[in-house]
């Protein structure tokens, strides 16, 4: 009985550690706090003892801050651990504890990582389609190739090439007047801000920002689904005047991303 009371056991050395280690983390808050105050009583006495102003104050706080650490301080001083005895049923119920904790934290981990897992095999899924049809697309003009070289044309190709320049002369001339109608329209129908007397509503909403016609932003859209088939989202910025993007979104031309609603895209129509 007398060898127990003259060693202690080692969870009371640990709480008596974890006491003195916490008291010099105190100390030390509590020395550095004095340090301030000293700075701050010194730079009242350069002022020549004016009154601080209540955004400058921090005497007080700092008053508060050191006597809530001291009383901290003297509250561990005070308190005496509770020793819990080594035996095998602490030691058994310390052991689950920490694996239920440990399960816990795992299951967390482990949801995350199936998340993001089926968040990868969609986006795989996503792309391995768009491959799939690329690569039909590339067999399909492979095919009529073969078949184009396979064919007798008795028509020469400078004649050939003469009608192909002049078909796609004649298409780029009905889609540069396809375009300009519609620029015609939507300037007409949809003007900006400024051009309407709302100046004081373009300025609450973008203030800095040059707002974008409704033909420039159909025209960005465009291009996107056009270059970008896999990606066509756009990112919506200052540029872009809400109420144009809500009518697009209403009416149905434009469609928001699922994930992140600051990005639209054009509806497939062509498809």
């Amino acid at each position: 009985m007398e060898l127990n009371q003259q060693n202690p056991a080692p969870g009371d050395i640990q709480d008596k550690e974890y006491v003195v280690d916490r008291k010099d983390k105190i100390i030390e808050e509590c020395e550095e706090l004095w340090k301030q105050m000293e700075k701050c009583q010194q730079e009242i006495a350069l002022t020549g003892g004016e009154r601080l102003n209540p955004s400058d104050a921090q005497l007080p706080l700092l008053m508060m801050r050191l006597k809530s650490l001291t009383a901290e301080c003297n509250q561990w001083l005070e308190r005496t651990p509770d020793i819990i005895p080594l035996n095998a049923e602490n030691l058994v119920a310390l052991g689950k504890e920490e694996l239920q904790k440990l399960d816990h934290d795992l299951e967390i981990l482990l949801s995350t990582v199936q998340s993001k897992n089926q968040k990868l095999h969609e986006d795989l899924r996503r792309e391995q389609g768009w491959l799939d049809e690329q690569e039909e697309l590339v067999a399909s003009l492979n095919e009529i190739c073969k078949e184009l070289k396979n064919q007798v044309i008795p028509v020469s190709e400078k004649r050939t090439l003469l009608e192909l320049k002049t078909k796609m002369t004649k298409i780029r001339r009905h889609r540069q007047k396809l375009l300009t109608s519609l620029g015609e329209v939507l300037d007409k129908h949809f003007p900006l801000p400024e051009e309407n007397g709302n100046k004081k509503r373009k300025r609450e909403c973008q203030p800095n920002a040059r707002l974008m016609t409704m033909h420039e932003i159909l025209e960005i859209l465009i291009n996107s689904l056009l270059h970008s088939p896999h990606d066509p989202y756009v990112k919506i910025n200052d540029s872009f005047w809400p109420p144009y993007i809500e009518l697009l979104l209403r009416s149905g031309i434009a469609l928001r991303h699922q994930d992140d609603p600051s990005q639209i895209r054009l509806e497939a129509f062509h498809q």
